[in-house]
């Protein structure tokens, strides 16, 4: 999960370098300028949809979009610590006219509706972080069941192929437990600079995604790394011991955060390579 402190540091050390102020990200993100995502090579038609998703907890507002025609792998989509908002909704449209139906979700519905974080990325961390302290195992547990079931349900999702899941941040942890929570059906797991994949705990999120059948992308921030240079080594041990195949890479040079487009570090070229990997794990799993 995200640390107040170590956001506050990455926030600091990307102005120090003389990229871009909060302030003056802000007044980007408002015109539209930190929003634009390259177009999908061989992109198809979509169609897209608010939706609502029952859980044993109430209604999810979330963001649906698939191919226009035919049947597309399903992948659920757990957003970072500020939430459903428009730059996942673009990352999830990017992924749909690469062929999948993509499930984007709310993950604080229980609190409020998207959006949670009023300046998306930009958002002062401790505005947020009530809301990932709201949110536990048992929680990601049964929203990812109620999501995978929901996919399960669309005449847009096929049957015959597996899903993926991917998370940023906090949703990194997330995507491994959905694995675990619905190992039949999830057949590829992503985390971008994901927050508390390696805990102490027997419950640890990269212990239970062992136990699943599923394939595995952890791109791992450069600055994560430096703080916890035991989690790769950890993670590599476990998957090999577990017989399941994953990509475990550090991204020299990024810092935690650098994937979604409206994020105040977000590292064009390295998002770009991470995407990349993306879609190269769902092509070898979902296929």
């Amino acid at each position: 999960m995200c640390d107040q402190d170590h956001f506050e540091q990455d926030r600091q050390e990307y102005e120090a370098r003389g990229l871009v102020t909060r302030k003056q990200f802000g007044v980007m993100l408002g015109a539209g300028i930190a929003m634009m995502l390259p177009r999908a090579a061989n992109a198809v038609t979509v169609t897209e949809s608010d939706v609502n998703v029952t859980t044993p907890d109430g209604a999810a507002d979330c963001y649906f979009v698939h191919p226009a025609s035919g049947t597309a792998p399903g992948v659920l989509i757990w957003p970072d610590i500020f939430g459903l908002r428009p730059a996942f909704r673009q990352m999830g449209k990017r992924l749909a006219e690469s062929g999948y139906s993509v499930l984007v979700v709310n993950p604080f519905y229980r609190v409020k509706k998207a959006p949670t974080a009023a300046a998306g990325g930009a958002t002062p961390i401790q505005d947020v972080m009530p809301l990932a302290q709201g949110l536990n195992e048992t929680t990601h547990m049964t929203d990812a069941k109620a999501f995978i079931g929901w996919l399960d349900g669309q005449a847009s999702v096929a049957r015959n192929r597996k899903m993926g899941t991917q998370g940023y941040c906090m949703g990194g942890p997330i995507a491994f437990r959905t694995a675990a929570a619905v190992p039949d059906r999830v057949g590829a797991v992503a985390s971008f600079h994901g927050g508390g994949l390696v805990t102490a705990a027997p419950n640890s999120p990269h212990l239970q995604a062992a136990k699943t059948k599923a394939q595995f992308l952890i791109a791992i921030a450069a600055n994560d790394d430096a703080r916890s240079p035991n989690d790769k080594t950890t993670l590599k041990e476990t998957f090999a011991k577990a017989g399941l195949p994953a990509e475990i890479e550090v991204y020299a040079g990024s810092m935690h955060g650098w994937c979604p487009p409206d994020s105040t570090v977000y590292n064009e070229p390295l998002a770009e390579k991470a995407w990349s990997r993306l879609l190269v794990l769902y092509g070898k799993a979902l296929a």
